[in-house]
């Protein structure tokens, strides 16, 4: 997957999580922030979009059964258009060569 689409679908999926019902955002927000935490376990906190992309071309089923292992009683929040891909959204503000929405090119 390219960079552009790869962003397409993580902002996608930072939205979902945004609309989740109210009674649902704990829930939501928690399995997020556990797949959060396991990108910066995987990835550290210096990491370029590159890095992120490749990650997730790499598969994300660890990160869907995350999910199913942190709320095994609540299937609706096992879903990866939301949890996985709110989840590398979001972490994808952290790279380094990310900013203002935008990918930072090096300098030539």
């Amino acid at each position: 997957m390219g960079f552009e689409s790869a962003v397409a679908q993580w902002q996608d999926g930072v939205r979902r999580l945004e609309a989740v019902p109210r009674e649902d955002v704990r829930l939501f927000e928690r399995v997020t922030e556990r797949i959060y935490a396991e990108l910066r376990r995987r990835l550290g906190s210096a990491f370029t979009t590159d890095e992120l992309v490749d990650l997730y071309d790499g598969g994300t089923a660890w990160a869907e059964q995350l999910a199913m292992e942190i709320a095994p009683d609540e299937p609706r929040a096992w879903d990866p258009r939301i949890v996985v891909d709110g989840a590398f959204g979001r972490y994808l503000r952290e790279a380094s060569d990310y900013a203002g929405g935008r990918r930072l090119m090096p300098d030539a």
